[in-house]
């Protein structure tokens, strides 16, 4: 139907759509004046269900226009393109545009949609530099946590290599302890340090903001994953949102975390994106009725964009294997949906090979990608490297499979069933011919999943929070919401043709299955399970009539809507008391995320105890200039990579921390520990454990006593202590030795006051003189000592080599 003068379909359309964002029964109203309008060409109010109010609306606002009397819709293409999301040109390209709107790049930008996605960005940037004050302190640059620093140590002796970024022999010929498990992490790293100047500030500035960064990207591409798969820009910005607040996440990909961790969780993002467009894109072109299931496929395979995303699947999948020690696990879930894919495809008519067939070509890439680096560069573990090829070779079986099962017009269950057999058939088979290889994936395996003693290592669903309070700590309320569609949506992939929904619903159950064992996995499960909770974030405003009613699991069949319900193209906020109502609602679903992300982040940063203990040590070094190990710093391993890498910049590892601090902190002899170490240690931080400590051992004698008191230690020179005595630096020093004499068998008492971080101790020891009356005492610190009735002064060279002083010289 042409529309009047005054009415031109731009005008309807835009007024339509303002409608939409304005009036949260808009949908209803449109869809019954619609339906309508078809029926009976020109209508009376009566014939309508909307009120007076709302059709008063439409009347002015010319959606509606009124005929001889009688009322009918002024243009129906530009009010149903509206309601679709669809702009006028995609209805008037014959559906083309219609069935790519909400995923295919467009010139025309929605400025609210973009304003809304800025301050979701905006929220997600704020809530990962809740801890800037703890990492930016001074000219130093404090990453949180002990594995940054590993990141840092191979990102800095990269660029001592070369500062070029062109220079690729740099990243070609890495060493074993770098190419060997997280190549690409640290080539990225260097890279980017390397295009910033190559010096010190750039790879602090690496190390700052490339985990904020990336987490910005990712936030975008969350987002439009999301539209991809619901067409609704709401659920793109709500799940944005949840995983700005989900604590686990916020942890890892925080202001200064350099690590793998921020390049895997972007390159999810962006594999599980290209996975839905390819997924999404044949759906829409079936439910548009694009000349049936061949044309859309067939359509899906003659638009350029397709084999583009292809290639960036190819690419997302060849960068993830050489990311992370335990990359193969990526391509588990990959596995497990191009079989159920192929399953869903053949229980609908629809080829799996041919709908499946860009799949194929993005893992081939992937796989080709993978084994040149490996081949090559030698990055990465063979069984790691060829993991794509092994997906690869099953793809291209279960999608014959498919054909076959779609041909035959067989059961979906015998098929899936054949695929579980071929999976067995494939891991025994690798097992019998790699024997090497299956080994060192046992030994990832074990590493990855049974070391104990990590934080991250229990379970998201640990008892210690009475099971159901662990994923409220870790992801908070997002968490629950999205399960509640988790379920929603696995029933339906169950009885529809979802390839959308499927592809959240195993990377979800995947991510939730190794979780469930250690919460270190969490932060991957986010990364999909914020769409899923994006949804429920959504459906729940729509409940309490805050916002406009999802449309996103509509009935196909009865409605004649497409699966993912009306595209939405734009957002609104509702004014006066609904405003209210969202902020409150809004708060409550945050809440525990805008808590606990500053709280747990805050647990890996650095106290100012811990760095002004190291500021300290840097201060006595410049003073003593040892070389490593000398110079090494013990503390708790936990915490022992920063300690060492300010100070004499050798953070690779922190294997003898961790295999000596405990036993020396309890034992009870400090001294005979100083000798027990040799030239290892050249100083020891000591912390607040916690809970009672034993009387005597080094632990009290340090922290408690300061090393000083009535039995001062000899070789403990402190060097920093906070008021409340969380932290304590000492330098491990030879000593001066005093010698004199006095009586036989007599005892000695040398004493000093020595002024340490603006406190005074009171510095003494008592020895006991030979038969001959001679005796000599070794303390570490310099001054003016008092023996007996006599004094002698030490100077800090003989303290620090190591010299004797002589009584009466």
């Amino acid at each position: 139907m042409t529309a009047d003068a005054g009415n031109d379909p731009e005008t309807v359309w835009e007024a339509t759509a303002t409608f939409l964002d304005d009036d949260s029964d808009a949908e209803t109203v449109l869809a019954d004046v619609l339906e309508v309008d078809a029926e009976h060409g020109t209508w009376l109010f009566e014939d309508i269900a909307a009120d007076s109010g709302t059709f008063g609306e439409l009347v002015s606002q010319g959606i509606v226009e009124k005929v001889d009397g009688e009322y009918r819709v002024a243009d129906r293409d530009a009010v149903e393109s509206a309601l679709a999301g669809e702009s006028l040109e995609a209805a008037d390209d014959g559906g083309e545009g219609g069935v790519l709107a909400g995923f295919d790049p467009s010139l025309d930008i929605d400025l609210r949609a973009m304003a809304g996605l800025a301050g979701a960005l905006t929220f997600l940037f704020v809530m990962r530099i809740t801890q800037y004050r703890s990492v930016f302190r001074g000219d130093d640059v404090v990453s949180p946590g002990n594995d940054p620093y590993y990141y840092r140590y191979w990102m800095e002796t990269l660029l001592a290599e070369s500062t070029d970024p062109t220079n690729l022999d740099v990243i070609a010929n890495m060493p074993d302890g770098v190419g060997g498990t997280r190549p690409l992490s640290h080539a990225v790293n260097w890279w980017l340090a390397a295009m910033l100047g190559g010096d010190q500030w750039a790879a602090d500035m690496v190390a700052a903001w490339l985990p904020v960064v990336a987490t910005l990207a990712l936030g975008i591409v969350v987002y439009k994953l999301a539209v991809v798969i619901t067409a609704d820009v709401r659920i793109g910005l709500a799940s944005v949102v949840l995983l700005a607040v989900a604590p686990v996440h916020a942890v890892y990909t925080g202001v200064g975390f350099i690590e793998h961790r921020l390049h895997q969780y972007l390159w999810l993002g962006v594999t599980l994106l290209a996975l839905a467009w390819l997924a999404m894109d044949i759906q829409t072109r079936i439910e548009a009725g694009e000349r049936g299931q061949r044309g859309a496929v067939s359509g899906h395979l003659q638009t350029p964009m397709t084999w583009l995303v292809a290639g960036v699947l190819g690419l997302s999948l060849g960068i993830t294997t050489h990311l992370w020690g335990g990359s193969a696990l990526m391509f588990i879930p990959l596995a497990a949906y191009i079989g159920l894919r192929a399953v869903v495809d053949a229980r609908e008519g629809i080829s799996p090979t041919l709908a499946n067939l860009p799949v194929l070509v993005g893992v081939g890439i992937g796989a080709a990608i993978s084994v040149w680096l490996h081949t090559n560069w030698e990055w990465h573990a063979g069984f790691v490297a060829y993991t794509p090829v092994m997906v690869f070779a099953g793809a291209l079986a279960v999608v014959v499979l498919g054909e076959a099962w779609r041909r035959w017009q067989l059961h979906s269950v015998g098929l899936v069933a054949i695929e579980g057999v071929l999976a067995g058939i494939g891991l025994y088979l690798f097992r019998r011919m790699r024997p090497e290889d299956w080994a060192r994936s046992q030994e990832r395996a074990d590493d990855l999943f049974l070391r104990e003693g990590y934080t991250e290592s229990v379970s998201l669903f640990t008892f210690d929070y009475g099971v159901i309070f662990g994923p409220l700590i870790q992801l908070g309320v997002g968490f629950y919401l999205g399960m509640a569609v988790f379920a929603l949506v696995a029933v339906l992939v169950y009885r529809q043709y979802e390839p959308g929904w499927l592809l959240l619903v195993v990377y979800t159950g995947f991510w939730l299955v190794l979780a469930t064992i250690q919460v270190r996995f969490a932060a991957q499960l986010i990364v999909p399970l914020s769409v899923l909770g994006g949804v429920g974030f959504v459906y729940l405003l729509s409940a309490v009539e805050l916002a406009r009613p999802l449309t996103v699991f509509r009935d196909k069949e009865t409605t004649g809507a497409v699966a993912d319900g009306g595209r939405r193209s734009s957002i609104s906020v509702p004014g006066g008391t609904k405003a209210s109502y969202l902020l409150v609602i809004g708060v409550l679903v945050c809440g525990f995320g805008l808590i606990y992300v500053p709280s747990l982040t805050s647990q890996i940063t650095y106290t100012d105890a811990e760095y002004e203990a190291n500021q300290a040590i840097q201060e006595f070094e410049e003073g003593v200039d040892r070389e490593y190990p000398e110079n090494f710093v013990l503390n708790e391993w936990p915490r022992n990579r920063m300690q060492n890498y300010h100070v004499n910049g050798e953070s690779s590892s922190y294997g003898y921390a961790r295999s000596n601090y405990n036993g020396f902190v309890g034992g009870a002899s400090p001294d005979e520990s100083y000798a027990d170490f040799g030239n290892r240690v050249g100083y020891v931080v000591v912390t607040d454990r916690g809970g009672s400590v034993a009387q005597g051992t080094t632990q009290d004698q340090l922290l408690g006593d300061l090393g000083a008191g009535e039995q001062g230690l000899a070789h403990y020179r402190l060097l920093a202590v906070d008021d409340d005595r969380t932290a304590a630096a000492f330098a491990m020093v030879p000593g001066a030795t005093i010698e004199g004499e006095a009586g036989a068998n007599e005892s000695v008492t040398v004493a000093t006051e020595v002024r340490v971080d603006g406190r005074t101790l009171e510095y003494e020891r008592t020895v006991e003189s030979d038969g001959e009356g001679r005796f000599g005492v070794t303390i570490p610190y310099a001054g003016e000592y008092t023996v007996a009735d006599e004094t002698v002064t030490v100077t800090e060279a003989a303290v620090v080599d190591g010299e004797t002083v002589s009584m009466g010289e």
